[in-house]
């Protein structure tokens, strides 16, 4: 009795919790199915008739389509040159056989600026995209996402390999691999739950970026998701059923991706935690 009294005890915190995280995400999934006439009449009534064809006219007439596609280009080109790029810099600074000078203090400078806040970085990038015509335009805008996000993929990797045992890296060069096949065929599949965890973070971040989106990036034919709902709530405020349902056609695909990657997720924040 007591064991179902505390079970009991642990759980009510957790389904209070996931009502109030979940529980504006449904509203807003109700609302996408329901016209603002609808909406106004009934703030919380349930979408009977479920207006389906809302979501083609959003992407169709509001142009989502065109808003999508600039958000997945961005965000996945985004996402492959952190992850490469972080692996390989975080394996070399997790391995004594890469030492060079100032190695730590430079690892030291790269873990010190994911410190520093966003706005404080937006005056010079805005002055280097100008300087190399990168500005108004999505390889801009990658580039400077993958500034940005890089020094943390580097510190949660560097993290995982530095708990990889020697004895595997020798075992591969007495097999015969240099150091280029020896990190991607041995040392980069054993690092694949850390690296789902950062695909994760990063792609939830770059799909839902707005702030350097929205200072960089000025032309309607490139905007981004989060832009795009920016406009729609200045520009046809009042329809608040259509700004509904740009809300679920942006969140839709982060929940899906972190559905299907969930259980990578789980591992690679619980392998930190276990020394190999």
């Amino acid at each position: 009795m007591r064991t179902r009294a505390t079970r009991l005890a642990l759980l009510l915190p957790v389904l209070a919790y996931t009502v109030f995280s979940a529980g504006p995400y449904l509203w807003t999934a109700t609302m996408s199915l329901r016209t603002t006439d609808e909406i106004y009449r009934s703030h919380y009534g349930l979408p009977i008739p479920a207006h389906w064809d809302k979501f083609h006219r959003a992407w169709t007439e509001f142009g989502y389509a065109t808003y999508f596609r600039n958000s997945a280009v961005v965000s996945v080109a985004s996402v492959l040159v952190v992850t490469v790029l972080g692996a390989m810099a975080g394996f070399a600074f997790a391995r004594r056989r890469y030492t060079f000078p100032l190695r730590e203090p430079l690892f030291l400078l790269i873990f010190l600026s994911i410190m520093f806040p966003p706005q404080i970085m937006l005056l010079s990038l805005f002055q280097i995209l100008v300087q190399y015509r990168l500005f108004n335009s999505l390889t801009g805008l990658v580039l400077v996402y993958v500034a940005t996000e890089l020094p943390l993929t580097i510190y949660l990797l560097r993290a995982f390999f530095a708990q990889i045992p020697s004895e595997l890296e020798e075992a591969a060069r007495i097999d015969g691999c240099g150091d280029w096949s020896m990190f991607w065929r041995v040392m980069f599949p054993m690092a694949l739950p850390a690296v789902a965890t950062t695909v994760i973070l990063n792609f939830i971040y770059f799909w839902n970026e707005f702030l350097y989106a929205v200072v960089f990036i000025t032309r309607q034919q490139i905007r981004t998701l989060p832009l795009a709902i920016q406009f729609l709530v200045s520009d046809q405020y009042q329809d608040i059923g259509m700004l509904a349902t740009g809300l679920m056609i942006a969140t839709l695909p982060v929940l899906i991706f972190y559905l299907f990657l969930s259980e990578w997720f789980v591992k690679g924040m619980t392998a930190g935690a276990i020394k190999g």
